[in-house]
């Protein structure tokens, strides 16, 4: 399940919303939009993100969190080591292959490590592009 996948899953829930009722307003299938849930599909579009948004009636701060979900949620990632340190080529070789065999915490200790070194960019004034492709975490 992709961080997108699982929130839209969650308003469409928490609202009472049928999954079909989801589908027919954005135009896509069921199948599709319970594929997209559980993160069988890549990243969602900006078409349909803004139709998510329309469909809820989310604005704000909430619109920006479930852009930036989706934006994150690309189930086939391709990670660009060239002209780095071999450490960063070896630690996304290691986790392409080992990522499955992570446990929930092991999963929040990376990310913490990522969010530390994120915020660390950032207190340097060295904005992290948003079409980067390190992921970053959901939270």
């Amino acid at each position: 399940m992709t961080p997108f996948g699982e929130r839209v899953r969650q308003l469409r829930q928490e609202r009472g919303r049928m999954l079909k009722d989801m589908a027919a307003h954005l135009g896509v299938s069921s199948a599709y939009l319970s594929a997209l849930e559980r993160g069988e599909r890549g990243k969602p579009t900006w078409t349909l993100i803004q139709g998510v948004l329309q469909y809820f009636h989310i604005i704000w701060d909430e619109a920006d969190e479930l852009t930036r979900l989706a934006d994150l949620s690309d189930p086939k990632v391709k990670i660009d080591t060239a002209n780095t340190d071999p450490k960063a080529t070896l630690l996304a070789n290691r986790l392409a292959r080992e990522i499955r065999g992570l446990t929930p915490e092991e999963l929040d200790a990376l990310l913490a490590v990522l969010d530390q070194a994120q915020e660390r960019e950032r207190g340097a004034g060295c904005a992290v592009p948003s079409d980067a492709q390190a992921p970053v975490s959901p939270r």
